[in-house]
């Protein structure tokens, strides 16, 4: 069932003294534990004051700490529930049957797994993961009918989360109010479902290693396991998984958009050592035709449209086999 990490990588691990001198690598410096800030959404449904300390809390997370943490956000646990059971049937088939004949009947290169273009460890990530465009859910096939009524039913009722928050965030930024509403159809979403197998080398491979978003947020659905953690204040930590909260982060495409106001912060997750992890991330993403640009001036960024950023990030992955990101576009 699981991808070959050891036989297609070989070299990688017969070689990796060049990681070992990298002091972004270590994974053993993330003491510090945190829960993130924890907000109920149902507050924003009440009248003054509760309303308004609600988005101010919202505000204030995002821009502290890029991350928040939300309950009664409108996606039932049983929905949620039905997903992980669903995503966790996708991926027990055999490696060959998920990466050669295309189980799910999805565009190609949707089953992705490690990173074909690490050229040290630092770079391969033990995990593997179903890519899917939100156009890609009709096509998945009939013998898993009951998986894409669950993609759906997850995304139509994440995609609101996502563009609800994202109104409340673009409020005093000069940002048009209806601008998520014309840019983001849902279907230029996607979804990605993670599976994290244990890992026999967990002190030396991450999971996913550092990286931003290339979203205006991201809604994340964990399990219990553990092993997302952040960067803040130059010190990685541990975020604590809440079972009843959803977790949302800022995106790169955020950041450029509110001026640096709100952070697209890095963050990886660790390979775990014994047990499998399985997450599910829904990526809220506009057309690529969309004109990225701060209303708050001076601006710290060109204007580029996200099919512009979307290529800059495929060359430097190309070149370098790390992501760059919104820092390519600084004036």
């Amino acid at each position: 069932m699981d991808p070959p990490f050891q036989e297609k990588y070989k070299s990688l691990f017969n070689d990796y003294t060049i990681v070992s001198k990298d002091k972004d690598y270590s994974l053993m410096n993330a003491n510090d534990e945190c829960e993130l800030p924890l907000i109920d959404l149902q507050r924003l449904t009440l009248e003054y004051p509760e309303r308004e300390q609600c988005v101010e809390e919202i505000k204030q997370a995002a821009s502290e700490w890029g991350f928040l943490q939300v309950v009664n956000h409108g996606i039932p646990q049983e929905m949620l529930k039905s997903l992980q059971y669903e995503q966790r049937k996708a991926f027990q088939h055999p490696f060959r049957k998920k990466a050669e004949d295309n189980i799910l009947n999805l565009s190609a290169n949707s089953y992705r797994w490690g990173n074909p273009r690490a050229t040290c460890l630092r770079q391969l990530a033990w995990s593997e993961a179903f890519h899917v465009p939100l156009t890609d859910i009709s096509r998945i096939g009939d013998a898993y009918k009951s998986l894409s009524a669950s993609i759906e039913a997850f995304t139509t009722t994440a995609n609101a989360l996502a563009k609800g928050v994202a109104e409340i965030l673009a409020e005093n930024l000069g940002v048009s109010s209806t601008f998520f509403e014309e840019n983001c159809p849902e279907e230029t979403s996607y979804l990605r479902m993670n599976r994290y197998p244990p890992c026999p080398f967990s002190s030396e491979v991450f999971g996913l290693i550092p990286h931003t978003d290339s979203s205006f947020l991201t809604v994340l659905n964990q399990d219990q396991i553990g092993g997302l953690q952040l960067l803040k204040n130059g010190r990685w930590i541990n975020v604590k998984p809440n079972p009843e909260a959803l977790v949302i982060n800022i995106g790169d495409l955020f950041q450029a958009l509110s001026n640096d106001v709100y952070k697209s912060i890095k963050h990886r997750v660790l390979a775990p050592q014994q047990v499998e992890r399985f997450s599910l991330a829904f990526f809220y993403c506009p057309t690529y035709e969309t004109v990225i640009e701060s209303s708050i001036k001076p601006s710290k960024y060109k204007e580029f449209t996200f099919r512009e950023f979307m290529m800059q990030i495929q060359r430097d992955l190309k070149a370098t086999g790390d992501k760059v990101g919104v820092s390519r576009f600084l004036l």
